[in-house]
This record gives C-alpha cells, structure tokens and sequence, in this order.
C-alpha cells in the first residue's frame, strides 16, 4: 500500500497510479547525513528516494502542512536553492539520475 489516506478525494484512477508510482522508487542515498543536530554519540540518518511520476498522477494532489511544518507547496527549483543539511544534494542526485534541469 502507498499509505495514501483513503479520505483524501482523488479523480478517479489517481490511486492506482500512486499505488504504481511508489512500488518503483529508486534509492539515492542511505546512510549518515551532515546535520548540526548531530552530537558524538547521536546523529541523524536517512533514506532519500526518488518516485518520478510520469503519470502526473500528484497533479491532484491539494498539499497541506503537517504537524511538523508550517506551510508546503510545489515549487519550481535549481542549483541556486537553498536547502536543509544534505538535502540539496539528494535533489542534485535525483535531477541527474532524471536529466532533469537543475
């Protein structure tokens, strides 16, 4: 299962898309990330997967902000963006692995 919340209001088919989109995600990295939150004996890491929806199946998609973030929305990106510990490179990762612009 995708973990999609079933009261989420889909078109129709846009389930069966996510359900495909997130059983063929591609690892990038695993593994400790830089993070000034990490101490000598705690640190944080992590899992970055990339879901590349050809299907547009998130155009649908309404975002809202979770419990641990203000505001969310899609945003256009490139190189120049500012980013969270090693996130921007996971972005860089997944642009190349795409031949997308970055």
């Amino acid at each position: 299962s995708s973990g999609i919340n079933a009261e989420w209001p889909l078109r129709p088919g846009v389930r069966k898309s996510l359900d495909e989109l997130f059983t063929h995600g591609s690892t990038l990295y695993k593994g400790y990330v830089d993070d000034p939150r990490n101490t000598d004996n705690a640190w944080m890491e992590t899992v970055a997967v990339n879901f590349h929806d050809d299907s547009n199946a998130f155009d649908s998609f309404k975002l809202h902000a979770g419990d641990d973030a203000g505001e969310v929305s899609w945003i256009a990106i490139n190189s120049s963006i500012k980013l969270y510990a090693n996130h921007k490179q996971f972005i860089e990762t997944a642009t190349t692995a795409n031949n997308a612009h970055w």
